[in-house]
């Protein structure tokens, strides 16, 4: 059996963004929907580290688009999820529902 992957929290929030945003998945966008579904602040660095390290375990693939004026000229770097990445993110998801699973406290609402 292979040895499964393992997501961080923020790798796992970030891919979940990249998802969600789908063609559109540069860094300014994914930083932008993550503050907004979270409310958590993101620096844009955070974002693009992230996304290289993602990209090094195989987990997403990015392109560069066309070169914009409004960029001076720069060309985004797109990104998406691959099929690895998908599959780590559902095994990640199946993990903490697992245990989420018996939390009394949780459940219950005392904690």
């Amino acid at each position: 059996m292979p040895k499964p992957n393992y997501l961080g929290e923020f790798e796992l929030v970030v891919m979940l963004t990249v998802i969600r945003l789908g063609d559109g998945a540069y860094g300014v966008p994914v930083s932008r929907e993550i503050e907004q579904q979270t409310g958590r602040d993101v620096a844009f660095g955070t974002v693009y580290a992230t996304l290289e390290r993602l990209q090094k375990k195989g987990f997403v693939s990015s392109h560069l688009g066309e070169a914009t004026p409004e960029r001076g000229g720069r060309a985004k770097r797109y990104f998406r999820v691959t099929a690895t990445g998908l599959r780590t993110v559902r095994e990640t998801k199946q993990s903490l529902t697992r245990l989420w699973q018996g939390l009394r406290e949780l459940q219950g609402g005392t904690a």
